[in-house]
């Protein structure tokens, strides 16, 4: 059961770690115990979007890391299941329809893919070397690996393309005329890939927390209606035998926020201060949907509000708290380098607490 359609089950699936937002049933973003890392943002293209329900993109994001082993095997779930039922519903928790498609960020331990849609249409472009971001808007163009079938065919009958020349997907399926968050995302679209070309061969953990704490940029959103509401890096080492490991903040907006490490293991500890609670008559279920608001809020997220306002009312002792708090994240960054670089070799039980140690230590400084 996926937010709004009932799909067949697999014979098996992945173990998985996810940041998603409470009333839904996929993610933004996670991992799986195989390295898979998948993220997606939402866009707006040529194809229209259609306020009947299907899958979410943030459904297909959890159907790629329950379901695919590798960051390829992860593409080809999605495909396959965007092919098959499609895309549509609304992506927001209210009354009137927040509705868009979407694009992916895939990655494991030896190769990373960008794919991008419009509707059951899709492009995919294999990332070979280097860096990669995505933000709110179409990005591959000439660079295709691989492609829906019947992808240049809809352009061709559309009138959006002639069949001469190279064919571009972005250039092809973009709106002419961008609705206005999406002229935003073009400027976070150049400071990403900016902020990335600056640190070119020596981009580390700390250098993509940096990148995703840019305000200036509006990477980092904090604005009333929008705002970057949970932050995940993750080091993905070539070598099988070294573990991945992922930070999660948890928490909205990252430069006040804390990235804590997770480490896939057999029986990782609960972590029940950042399960945000469950309803029985949940208003997101119930049909129509929306029509009255719960609060969502988990243990972690509240004590992370209270410390946020502590901040803005008292400058001294939120950069006080602040600083604790970085110190506390960089333990964590500092024990990940000790684990990868092969200083120290913790126990699987010490590996299945640390995400739990590290959100009991946060709270206990708030």
């Amino acid at each position: 059961q996926c937010t709004y359609l009932e799909i067949e089950q697999a014979e098996r699936t992945h173990a998985v770690v996810l940041s998603r937002p409470a009333w839904l049933w996929g993610a933004e973003m996670g991992a799986n115990e195989h390295g898979v890392c998948v993220g997606n943002e939402g866009v707006w293209t040529r194809q229209a979007v259609g306020e009947d329900e299907a899958l979410l993109g943030m459904d297909l994001v959890r159907l790629g890391l329950e379901r695919g082993s590798s960051a390829r095997e992860a593409l080809e779930v999605i495909t396959a299941l965007l092919e098959r039922y499609g895309q549509g519903g609304s992506c927001k928790e209210e009354p009137v329809p927040f509705v868009y498609h979407n694009t992916f960020l895939l990655a494991d331990r030896s190769e990373a893919w960008v794919l991008e849609t419009a509707g059951q249409y899709w492009a995919a472009q294999r990332i070979q070397e280097g860096s990669r971001n995505i933000s709110n808007q179409l990005s591959i163009g000439r660079e295709i690996t691989a492609e829906h079938p019947g992808l240049r065919q809809r352009a061709r009958s559309q009138g959006w393309w002639s069949g001469d020349g190279e064919f571009s997907f972005a250039e092809v399926f973009s709106l002419p005329h961008q609705p206005p968050r999406m002229e935003a995302a073009k400027a976070r679209y150049r400071a990403g890939k900016e902020l990335l070309r600056q640190h070119a061969g020596h981009i580390t953990a700390e250098t993509l927390m940096a990148i995703l704490r840019d305000k200036e940029s509006g990477i980092c959103v904090d604005s009333e209606g929008f705002r970057t509401a949970g932050s995940m890096v993750s080091v993905l080492p070539r070598d099988p035998a070294l573990p991945c490991v992922h930070f999660f903040t948890a928490t909205p907006d990252p430069s006040r926020s804390v990235f804590k490490p997770f480490v896939f293991v057999a029986n990782p500890k609960p972590t029940p201060q950042v399960r945000s609670p469950t309803f029985p008559d949940d208003p997101a279920k119930q049909i129509p949907r929306f029509q009255s608001t719960v609060d969502r809020q988990h243990e972690l997220y509240r004590r992370h509000q209270a410390a946020l306002e502590l901040m803005e009312r008292d400058q001294e002792r939120g950069q006080k708290l602040l600083q604790t708090l970085r110190d506390l994240e960089k333990q964590g960054l500092e024990g990940m380098n000790a684990l990868l670089e092969g200083m120290v070799t913790p126990s699987p039980e010490e590996l299945a607490d640390l995400f739990f140690d590290c959100v009991e230590a946060e709270m206990k400084f708030y």
